[in-house]
């Protein structure tokens, strides 16, 4: 058994983590004895870390980065001889703050046989060297995106993931059913990358408009494993479902004629939903119960600011489309930004309600505040470079005032309500109630517009989207 290496998640979207199953099958490949940590769900193994030659977090999103900061001190105090690599997503972003830190390599994007090499070197007791930060020649602002010499997008003949040490799936989160059952979910990625550069999305620095598909019968043979562990749904954690029709369709009726019991949700943007909604039936058919999709906004003017490709029209026309097919949709929204005013606030909560959409609405959406992350492309616009501050290392981002205070007010009592009323066991209609009543100042029986009676209960999972 060669040198050991240990892969840690600390936060993943309540999912098993997918960013340390694949490269414990490509290390493990090699020779190399890999231990998989989920701090999110289990204790930090002391023990491993301790005799560890190779140290790699995964930072596949915010959240996690921001626990991973907070780790590493300790991780150095417990192998102050091992090498420490960041990868994922936001390890380019934060390349600076990482290495302040004490990690000496960085990886985004096509990672997997990036951690090989560097596993290869360490084995032959080659000392890997600290990534360098490239900077563009003749750069001059410190907002501007920088092409890192370690964001790798090569095309990788791609292995099945290895699960065989990460906690069982019973301790993630699970599909909540409309008849108040639950389904043990799995998870897996069957694209990376995305097409489109929206502005306000963490992807777009590193894969620049490209995505890379994984081999269906990879994708097939990871799902049949987490079948054999007790799996009853799937998630597929494509940043966009039908980047690819053609690799996307072909997979859900193998794994459907495969496993015609199995049910699964994705994730697709608006743009794509009426591009592509001859496929909506096919994807109910074959066992889908719930599409993601990042409306983000009600508010044209927002939407033309992140670049998102869509419309208020354009969403109105997607929930139609979806109800029709029969499919649940769970809309995602950056609802507090600086051009929101407490009108167009309103005008969303009034959205809401007149698409008959609160119980498709993960309560904390009505709270969630821009963030911008080291490299946003919300930075290239002048108007966001002058309203945001020093880049914060604790928080991740650059932290930014909305120009009526009272606005960020109501977004700190927004976050409150829905904390409060979560805790409380409130219903998502009860939730909407008392965050409309804070904004407005009124009952929603005041609220003028068309009436609805509540929805029925829609497909869920237990643990909602946040970045």
């Amino acid at each position: 058994m060669g040198k050991t290496v240990v892969l840690i998640s600390t936060y993943e979207l309540g999912h098993q983590p997918f960013g340390l199953a694949s490269p414990a099958a490509w290390l493990r490949e090699a020779g190399a004895r890999v231990v998989c940590l989920d701090v999110a769900v289990q204790p930090l193994d002391e023990a491993a870390v301790a005799e560890a030659a190779l140290v790699a977090l995964y930072l596949p999103m915010h959240t996690a980065t921001r626990l991973a900061t907070a780790l590493i001190p300790r991780l150095r105090a417990l192998a102050p001889r091992a090498h420490l690599c960041c990868f994922g997503l936001y390890a380019p972003a934060n390349r600076e703050l990482l290495h302040r830190l004490g990690a000496q390599t960085l990886i985004g994007g096509e990672f997997e046989a990036e951690l090989v090499a560097l596993y290869k070197r360490l084995t032959n007791d080659q000392r890997p060297t600290t990534n360098e930060l490239a900077s563009t020649p003749g750069e001059e602002s410190s907002f501007v995106v920088r092409r890192s010499s370690f964001v790798v997008l090569e095309r990788l003949a791609f292995r099945v993931p290895d699960r065989s040490d990460l906690p069982p799936l019973a301790s993630y989160a699970r599909m909540r059913m409309p008849d108040g059952s639950e389904r043990v979910a799995g998870y897996t990625e069957s694209t990376r990358g995305c097409k489109h550069r929206c502005r306000h999305c963490p992807i777009v620095p590193v894969y620049g408009g490209r995505f890379r598909a994984v081999p269906r019968e990879v994708v097939l043979a990871d799902i049949r494993r987490q079948v054999v562990a007790g799996a009853q749904h799937i998630t597929f954690g494509d940043p966009d479902f039908f980047n690819g029709p053609g690799h996307a369709l072909p997979l859900v009726h193998a794994l459907h004629d495969e496993f015609p019991h199995l049910t699964y949700d994705v994730t697709i943007k608006v743009e794509h939903l009426l591009q592509h909604s001859r496929h909506l039936p096919a994807l109910r058919d074959t066992g889908c119960l719930l599409v993601t999709s990042a409306v983000e906004s009600v508010d044209d003017t927002i939407l033309a600011i992140f670049d998102k490709r869509h419309t208020r029209a354009d969403v109105v026309r997607a929930v139609a489309l979806l109800r029709e097919v029969g499919l649940a949709l769970n809309p995602t929204f950056v609802a507090f930004t600086p051009w929101t005013t407490r009108a167009t606030y309103l005008d969303f909560l009034r959205a809401i309600r007149e698409l008959e959409l609160v119980e498709s609405v993960a309560p904390v959406q009505y709270a969630i505040r821009l963030l911008i992350p080291a490299g946003s492309l919300l930075l290239e616009l002048p108007e966001v470079r002058a309203l945001v501050g020093p880049f914060d290392d604790e928080a991740l981002c650059y932290r930014w005032a909305h120009p009526d205070p009272a606005m960020d007010a109501l977004q700190r009592g927004v976050m409150r309500a829905v904390h409060q009323g979560q805790r409380a066991g409130a219903s998502r209609q009860e939730i909407y109630e008392r965050v409309w009543a804070l904004a407005s100042g009124e009952s929603v029986r005041e609220m003028p517009g068309r009436r609805h009676a509540p929805r029925a209960l829609v497909p869920h999972m237990s643990e909602p989207w946040y970045c």
